[in-house]
């Protein structure tokens, strides 16, 4: 039986839901006037309630913002419809011919990339501080499968190629200075260890001498030139200068006798010759005689005729020796989501532009995330991105695109595994340590994103009622912490859960 409210009885309702509402955006307000750093800031807020689409609160939803690592959302997002959570990615080691009676391979090898992201030692799946493995294990496990196959000499060169993907090594907008750090590594389909290199500095046993310095993997892609000197005591200083794209690394500064190690996380600037030098390493380390150099192979821009689209590319051409299949790809997004991984999420916005569109770049990818957000009715007109990570700063999004997407996402086939994705707050990810003691601890899955004056948050609120809200927060132009923002949206967050 259906029952009638009274006319009344709906007025009184609505003025309950009316001051709800209220109450609501009166505590949001007040969350933003805390300290001079966040009232001056530029917020962009939408909260909505996902059963009914009904906006319980904006400030600027229609505005332009820098979402920082918020927009990996937009790219896991594309990368999962696209492509699917079981897609995988292949690495080959191909020969120009069979290996002749003696194992001797006349000619190059070939390290042909496929786009995996995960040739590391990172344990997947996903769990919250699992130990770091050795980053060398694909590629000695590509080598200890040729050596299975009688491989005894190379008389060429090991060749990494990476034109799986266009060489875009690095997106419209990226600043010079992220180039040098990890976290701005070089963009390939070949990638080994996130594009990574760590030096690790430690003082020598006498005052006077040279530091110490090693490398994780013990991979000499760049030529270091180390001048960091050990002294009696002092404040330890360590610094590090590399142009852009080029191969020498100059250490300066000095560290006090019995101080503690530091690590500098270096971006490696061609991927596919780091990968190859590893490669040949292995090899050799396995008796294998290499009689060439490591060297990379790369699809330029130029010799794309259609970024956008292409005819259906050819297998490169070879003996397989090796091979190695990637995890699924579902894995790998919740790395990318969780951890934040910017090389990730690059990655995966090629490799829709392979899969779809028969060219793996930048440009196809975002042909590809035009249609995916046309569906989920973001208009065209709210979000403009360069890149699929969030490090340029030319990207810009509007909070209501951002919750569109959530909401669109949230009403998918494929929720539950969307939902697996993100950092939980208090629990996993970027989030693992945030929220102590607040009630959003285990009810807040949102992506978070940081750049100089510019932090970030998004996702869904899951409320003592029951009911789920999707939300978009974004600040910039801070002139303060980081930490203060963070504070802000971290009690924004705890008022929509109550």
């Amino acid at each position: 039986m259906r029952v009638r409210f009274p006319a009344v009885a709906c007025a009184l309702l609505a003025c309950c839901g009316g001051l709800r509402a209220a109450s609501l955006a009166e505590r949001i307000d007040q969350a933003i006037q805390v300290s001079d750093g966040s009232r001056t800031a530029f917020w962009g807020i939408e909260v909505t309630d996902i059963a009914s689409g009904q906006t319980l609160y904006e400030l600027n939803s229609h505005r332009f913002f820098v979402p920082a690592s918020n927009t990996k959302l937009f790219t896991t997002a594309l990368a999962l419809t696209r492509l699917g959570p079981d897609y995988t990615f292949r690495t080959r080691v191909l020969a120009e011919n069979a290996p002749d009676a003696a194992g001797r391979v006349h000619g190059a090898l070939t390290l042909a990339g496929g786009g995996d992201p995960n040739l590391s030692g990172r344990e997947i799946p996903y769990r919250v501080n699992s130990p770091a493995g050795n980053p060398l294990a694909a590629m000695e496990d590509l080598a200890n499968q040729v050596a299975a196959r009688g491989v005894k000499r190379v008389d060429g060169d090991i060749v990494g190629d990476d034109t799986f993907y266009v060489w875009e090594p690095y997106s419209e907008g990226w600043s010079v200075d992220d180039l040098a750090y990890d976290y701005g590594g070089a963009v390939s389909a070949l990638s080994m260890n996130d594009n990574m290199l760590t030096v690790t500095v430690r003082p020598s046993s006498s005052a006077g001498e040279l530091a110490m310095v090693m490398l994780n993997p013990p991979v000499e892609f760049y030529r270091i030139e180390n001048r960091i000197r050990t002294v009696e005591s002092g404040e330890r200083r360590v610094e590090f200068e590399r142009d852009p794209g080029g191969w020498q690394v100059r250490l300066s500064g000095s560290v006090a006798v019995h101080s503690p190690a530091e690590t500098l996380a270096l971006g490696i600037s061609d991927p596919a010759r780091y990968a190859a030098l590893a490669l040949r390493q292995a090899l050799e380390a396995r008796g294998i005689a290499v009689g060439g150099g490591a060297v990379s192979r790369h699809l330029y821009r130029d010799e794309v005729p259609d970024l956008t689209q292409g005819a259906a590319p050819k297998e490169i051409a070879g003996v397989e020796l090796a091979r190695r299949v990637s995890a699924p790809l579902v894995e790998d997004l919740r790395i990318t989501d969780k951890v934040s991984q910017n090389l990730h999420a690059e990655m995966a916005l090629r490799a829709v532009g392979r899969a779809r569109r028969n060219v793996g770049s930048v440009e196809a990818g975002m042909e590809e995330m035009r249609g995916l957000l046309s569906e989920a009715g973001v208009d065209s007109g709210s979000w403009n991105f360069s890149d699929g990570s969030g490090l340029g700063r030319l990207n810009l999004v509007t909070p209501s695109a951002v919750v569109k997407l959530l909401r669109y996402m949230m009403a998918s086939p494929l929720h539950d595994t969307w939902f697996s994705l993100l950092p939980v707050a208090g629990r996993d990810g970027t989030l693992s340590d945030r929220f102590s003691n607040s009630p959003a601890a285990g009810r807040v899955f949102a992506k978070s994103g940081t750049e100089t004056h510019v932090s970030a948050l998004s996702g869904y609120a899951h409320r003592a009622d029951g009911s789920w809200l999707a939300f978009s927060l974004l600040a910039n132009n801070y002139n303060g912490s980081t930490a203060e923002i963070r504070s802000v949206m971290d009690n924004i967050c705890a008022i929509l859960v109550q």
